[in-house]
């Protein structure tokens, strides 16, 4: 090959080497624009190994999820219905009182990351109602379609060894 077709062909490879990764990086970028919002909770459930389903926080959970553009997140998910203290102060509840506040309830913030090409969203989680979760990154497959933003959890906070979790959310208009 003479040297100008070399360098031609080799500017050729460079070009699509780089179209390739940035197409891939904007699809990201894309995908994580779509998720930038409000979400209200629509279900979150535990699935068994035979597909069987335990609605965590009652038949009708409460939450929102907020995603910012520069990667911040925080989702709150509520038991509807929870006991309020007898005593109205936090200090001063029931063993019963604290059990189910912190059975009723699942709470995060920190930043997040998508991977369109995996549909993987990963939440790095900074602080957490339930402390074993901080610090740590949790890895969920989604589907984001439209208003609709599902992911599923692989390890959820209670159920034991091959229960999923399943969260949806509508985005709040």
């Amino acid at each position: 090959m003479k040297p100008h077709k070399t360098l031609a062909f080799s500017l050729a490879l460079l070009f699509l080497a780089f179209t390739a990764f940035t197409g891939k990086a904007t699809a990201q970028k894309a995908t994580q624009e779509k998720l930038i919002g409000t979400w209200t909770l629509v279900l979150v459930d535990n699935v068994l190994p035979d597909g069987s389903r335990v609605q965590l926080y009652g038949p009708n959970p409460q939450g929102i999820a907020m995603f910012d553009a520069s990667g911040h997140y925080s989702m709150l998910i509520l038991r509807d219905g929870r006991p309020k203290f007898a005593a109205n102060d936090k200090g001063q509840g029931t063993p019963e009182e604290y059990k189910a506040a912190v059975q009723g309830s699942n709470c995060h913030f920190g930043t997040y990351t998508v991977n369109q090409t995996d549909h993987i969203v990963t939440f790095h989680i900074e602080h957490a109602t339930f402390p074993n979760w901080e610090g740590t990154e949790r890895e969920s497959p989604f589907t984001l379609m439209g208003d609709e933003f599902k992911f599923t959890v692989a390890h959820p906070t209670t159920g034991g060894p091959n229960v999923t979790g399943e969260v949806a959310w509508k985005r709040v208009r």
